[in-house]
């Protein structure tokens, strides 16, 4: 056997024992159904969803401080502990998809689960003494959770793939998808800040949870009458065993010298994918890059693998395998430089909400403004954000960069980040003012008086958030999905949910952190006496600190490169790594 190939010689590669090159007649195509007609009804399922999440977490934070009487502190925590516990669980909801049920029948059970959290939750508002209303009201919000985390990563996944990516037409289509898919949650979000907010403050909190478990009823309802429209995509094994087996296999031949052994090429690719649950699917082969390249050794092929008749997963990996687990790889300092925007967002929950309780809200003679309901302001903003970026910023952009979205969505992703920062500062300027404001009409120590600063003082923060959301959220969206190998999908969208929990689980600990440094004076339970607007300015200067690091690594990030292998296409763009045989493949 040769030690040393070409890269410019294709001929060898047809010669290889493991490769089997699929052909026009045997390609795989798409199952029929998909489209607009079938994402609708998706969208609207995860708009229902979003109604019932939003309308019950953005003023959760009331009925923790009025109904249980928990401290200010404690009860933001709390808030932000159980948002990042239902952020988080995505990540074995997308696990259970991809490895077991697939993402059909994942959104089925955690939108029974969810609907039977919501249920429980009414019962513990209506039925359920006092006595005993807490520990059920916590058992119901975790069992949401549960739904949360098999619902939230599957749904947006499982509608985007009812767009062929090798159809023109299709991709289009999908390339507008993130976008309008933002602005149906942002409908359902709106709709829940001022409808469900308004009953909870003026009516009953039990009519609310009724309100949002008969919604999701429905919208369970509707999700099955379109089930015969839907495209729908087989388990195709766990993900994690995958990135197991290449880790393994590079780890196991570390010592041995590239420049003498073969590049391992895609071995019979076709029976692969459909192994793999993956025949739905046009075959795209992922071009060979230079990054992390200890992991190119689990693509060598040494006289062991030589001589075995079957290849061993855990010894040896196909270059396709490798470049995903890359993939994975690459994605992981961006999910952990845009932590601190989602500590920031933390704040829209809790302390913005706790601001607007002390200030005037009067809308005409007879109507007080729910203090959560400025929520709306943002929803309304990110739809604005939207419209604008899509219609008017893209276009002109094009005419700059040349780039088909006018900007990458790294660059997307960025400008969020600094927004983010604009926001904290523009908070920490209200505060103060609100806070001089109370001094100055000796209300300092009369928290429950309501100080003459009108509410719509918070409205440029509100707004700030919107837009920061418009970037960021739909940018990190975009990028988990395109850039994750197409068998780790729903684990991308769990991904990217997973940075809005991990980053409230980081608001409670800097929120602990501050309260300790600072003996509780910074946030006290009185905000009239309390310095929020300092803590406003530490998460500034985080998130600037912040924006320098994700700069950096934005600046080194690979995008994915494919190449169709059933045309040959990438292969000049291969590259050939130490004189290791460059497949013509991948």
């Amino acid at each position: 056997m040769e030690k040393h190939k070409s890269l410019n010689n294709p001929v060898i590669n047809l010669s290889n024992k493991f490769l089997d090159r699929p052909t026009a007649s045997n390609r795989p195509t798409m199952p029929p159904g998909g489209g607009w007609k079938a994402a609708i009804f998706i969208i609207f399922v995860e708009v229902a969803e979003q109604f019932a999440f939003i309308g019950l977490s953005s003023n959760l934070i009331m009925y923790f401080t009025t109904v249980f009487h928990e401290p200010l502190g404690v009860a933001a925590k709390q808030v932000n502990n159980w948002v990042g516990v239902s952020a988080v669980f995505p990540l074995l909801g997308a696990f259970v998809a991809d490895s077991l049920l697939g993402r059909f029948k994942t959104i089925i059970i955690a939108s029974l689960i969810y609907c039977l959290g919501m249920v429980l939750l009414t019962i513990s508002a209506t039925v359920i003494g006092a006595d005993h209303r807490k520990p059920v009201f916590f058992l119901a919000l975790y069992i949401l959770s549960v739904g949360e985390g098999g619902h939230r990563p599957c749904v947006q996944t499982f509608a985007a793939d009812q767009f062929d990516e090798e159809s023109p037409e299709e991709r289009k289509k999908k390339s507008s998808f993130f976008n309008w898919w933002y602005v149906g949650l942002v409908v359902g979000s709106t709709f829940a800040v001022f409808v469900v907010i308004y009953v909870q403050d003026n009516i009953g909190w039990g009519l609310s949870f009724g309100i949002l478990a008969g919604v999701l009823a429905a919208a369970i309802i509707l999700f099955l009458a379109g089930v015969k429209k839907y495209r729908r995509q087989v388990p195709v094994g766990s993900p994690l065993t995958r990135i197991a087996q290449v880790v393994v296999a590079a780890v196991r031949k570390w010592r041995v010298d590239e420049t003498r052994h073969e590049w391992r090429v895609c071995y019979d690719e076709e029976n692969h994918a459909k192994n793999e649950g993956e025949s739905q699917y046009k075959l795209m082969t992922l071009v060979r890059t230079n990054q992390f390249r200890i992991l190119d050794k689990a693509a060598l092929i040494d006289e062991e693998d030589e001589a075995r008749k079957k290849r061993n997963p855990w010894r040896l990996s196909t270059v396709r395998e490798v470049e995903e687990v890359k993939l994975v790889v690459r994605l992981i300092p961006v999910w952990v430089s845009c932590l601190m925007f989602a500590v920031v967002q933390a704040q829209m929950h809790t302390f913005f909400t706790k601001q607007g309780s002390t200030m005037l809200r009067s809308v005409g003679p007879h109507f007080q403004l729910p203090p959560a309901s400025l929520q709306g302001v943002v929803g309304l903003t990110i739809l604005l954000t939207v419209l604008f970026y899509d219609r008017v910023f893209v276009p002109a952009a094009r005419n700059f960069t040349a780039h088909h979205s006018g900007i990458t969505v790294l660059q997307r992703i960025g400008m969020g980040l600094f927004i983010s920062i604009l926001t904290m500062g523009v908070s920490a300027l209200v505060e103060a003012k609100r806070v001089t404001i109370a001094a100055q009409h000796g209300l300092t120590d009369t928290p429950k008086v309501t100080i003459p600063m009108t509410i719509w003082w918070l409205i440029p923060q509100y707004m700030l958030c919107g837009v920061s959301d418009a970037f960021a959220i739909i940018g990190l969206q975009e990028l988990f999905y395109d850039q994750m190998p197409q068998s780790m999908r729903s684990l991308g969208a769990a991904a990217y949910i997973s940075i809005i929990g991990v980053g409230n689980f980081l608001s409670s600990a800097v929120i602990s952190i501050v309260q300790a440094g600072s003996g509780g004076s910074w946030l006290e339970d009185n905000l009239n006496r309390s310095n929020l607007h300092y803590f406003y300015w530490v998460l500034a200067a985080l998130s600037a600190l912040n924006l320098c690091g994700y700069v950096w690594i934005a600046n080194g990030f690979v995008y994915k490169r494919v190449g169709d292998k059933n045309n040959g296409d990438d292969v000049k763009n291969s590259n050939n790594i130490n004189g290791c045989y460059g497949d013509d493949m991948i």
